[in-house]
């Protein structure tokens, strides 16, 4: 019986700290080009944070090949349809990662990429919507080794 309080425990504990990473992640002050690269391509709209997932491994053991999935959660019709997405590495020499332009007859918004990344750092992901919404989700990566060329 003890065992399975010890599980609990255990979950328990690793839920909270994996909501602790991902607050840590978001609330990480965002250097202010990348900022600047964030508005170039998103505009002045504030940013909501849902309705986006942004999936990296916590470990990149080679910072040459992250692999990087964003999926925005959208029906794709109507006001419910995102029509671009960014992808920002706060600590990369060049913040703007990727962008995607989606258009009107795709049946999900869902992009994958491998990308490099100097060193371990916070990753930004931005969603724009046909309403003029945008939505952001945040991630940390640590990188063993670096995969830019400085």
């Amino acid at each position: 019986m003890s065992g399975i309080m010890i599980d609990r425990r255990l979950a328990i504990g690793g839920l909270l700290g994996l909501v602790a990473l991902k607050g840590a992640a978001a609330s990480e002050a965002i250097p202010a080009e990348v900022t600047a690269a964030i508005r170039e391509k998103v505009g002045a709209a504030e940013a909501s944070e849902g309705g986006i997932t942004l999936k990296v491994p916590e470990t990149a053991e080679n910072g040459a090949f992250v692999p990087v999935t964003v999926t925005v959660h959208s029906a794709m019709r109507g006001d419910d349809r995102c029509t671009a997405i960014h992808l920002f590495a706060t600590r990369n020499p060049t913040p703007g990662v990727a962008s995607y332009q989606l258009g009107a007859g795709l049946a999900r918004a869902e992009v994958s990429a491998r990308i490099r990344l100097a060193e371990g750092q916070v990753l930004l992901a931005y969603a724009r919507m046909a309403d003029g919404s945008v939505r952001r989700a945040a991630a940390r990566v640590a990188v063993s080794t670096g995969g830019c060329l400085t």
